[in-house]
């Protein structure tokens, strides 16, 4: 096996940099494809992985040991429901008393009841001549927010037992609807009209946009369960959410308030059960199943590119051979092994593919930079894992693209060479 000396390599890669300059429209064309294809894995890999890190932090942001009852799948669209999940019977208010009472490992049990544009309704939040609308009314009790972090308070407080027991007419705004209706004052004891209703503002949550999953906290006003109750009887898509302590096996738990259930409904035993339990990984999940389509997006889209630069390489480098003829002729003459001339036109092939690659590179850390610096919720990083399989890609197809040119190239006939004109 031949070794190159670092001087015979650096002799190569000069050459293959003359081949580039001595054809610049060529090369140009020819590394383009590499580009395309190395910086659509770089930038896609890069955005994946911060978006990655947005979706999980949302996650914890929800409680990474609460979990959800509800009468249909999370995340699904109701007008797609079969049939079996349209007639389910509704949640009650009371429901949430029982399980309590009936699983003594679950830490909180709290009833949610909300009135948004994904059931079908219609909320309209006014305050003088400021309004706001497509905004989702939420009743919920005092312990809501212990069992859903994301649901934060930058001023003001939240709903007591006091608003709760007392179906007070109090209301915590989301920051985006707080500053449409607020801009230049704070809204705390400031009164909005809610649906024709007047609340008493108490509290404003922190900004959150949310999720392109689902609504953010900022179009959220959320009210006490029992105001909720009193003001949209109508309103009975209500949910659960209940808490898991860190010394208590979810499982044990989960069993607990999945048998509570079914008695509170009357299951049969054998009989499915006829609600859902899901925790706030079924956002990781929905997420999985959109970055799956854009992977395979991005693995067509850099499969043609790194094809057309391979083909590009390969071009090239026939055509470099056929130039060069009577110089492989020469150094076969004056001692050149097969090898040598073939590891010589292997090492431009590469060369030009790196060329290729380290551009790529550059310009998906570019795009990751634009990203995380005009979006900041999603960090965008380019991980040294990505650069290196960026260099190994460009490698990798040089060396592929470039074989046959270079075995081509290291079987010429050294005397055919020399009369080659």
């Amino acid at each position: 096996m031949a070794v190159m000396t670092p001087a015979q390599a650096r002799e190569n890669f000069l050459a293959a940099m003359g081949t580039l300059r001595s054809s610049k429209v060529r090369s140009a064309l020819t590394v383009l494809g590499i580009v395309i294809g190395v910086s659509s894995v770089i930038s896609m890999a890069a955005i994946i992985q911060g978006l990655n890190k947005f979706v999980q932090d949302k996650v914890e942001s929800l409680g990474s040991r609460t979990y959800f009852l509800s009468r249909f799948p999370p995340g699904t669209d109701p007008s797609r429901w079969p049939e079996r999940i349209r007639t389910r019977k509704y949640f009650q208010y009371d429901y949430a008393d029982f399980v309590r009472e009936a699983a003594p490992d679950v830490q909180i049990v709290t009833t949610v009841g909300t009135r948004g544009f994904f059931f079908g309704d219609t909320n309209l939040i006014t305050s003088g001549n400021r309004s706001v609308e497509k905004v989702i009314v939420r009743g919920a009790e005092p312990q809501y927010i212990e069992a859903i972090p994301l649901f934060a308070i930058e001023r003001g407080r939240f709903i007591s037992a006091f608003d709760q027991e007392h179906a007070r007419p109090v209301v915590v705004l989301g920051a985006a609807i707080s500053e449409s209706l607020f801009p230049n004052t704070d809204a705390i004891s400031k009164t909005v009209r809610i649906n024709g209703a007047v609340y008493e503002v108490i509290g404003v949550f922190q900004h959150d946009q949310g999720l392109f999953l689902g609504p953010g906290v900022d179009i959220f006003v959320i009210i006490p369960l029992s105001s909720f109750k009193k003001q949209y009887p109508e309103a009975k898509e209500l949910i659960m959410a209940f808490t898991v302590p860190e010394n208590v096996n979810v499982e044990t738990a989960q069993g607990e308030v999945i048998q509570a259930m079914r008695r509170l409904r009357r299951i049969p035993a054998g009989k499915e059960n006829d609600f859902e339990l899901s925790s706030p990984d079924f956002l990781s999940n929905l997420w999985n199943q959109l970055t799956s389509a854009l992977v395979i997006l991005t693995t067509v889209i850099s499969s043609i590119g790194l094809l057309v630069g391979g083909i590009g390489v390969m071009n090239i480098m026939l055509i470099s051979v056929t130039e060069r003829t009577q110089e492989i002729g020469v150094r076969k003459a004056i001692g050149a092994r097969r090898a040598d001339i073939r590891l010589q036109f292997l090492l431009e092939a590469v060369a030009l593919t790196l060329v290729g690659g380290t551009i790529g590179i550059l310009i998906g850390a570019g795009i990751s930079t634009m990203v995380r610096t005009f979006v900041p919720s999603v960090p965008a990083t380019l991980s040294y894992l990505w650069v290196t399989i960026g260099f190994v890609i460009s490698v990798g197809v040089g060396l592929f693209f470039g074989y046959y040119p270079a075995n081509l190239a290291a079987n010429l006939d050294p005397i055919n060479c020399l009369r080659y004109e």
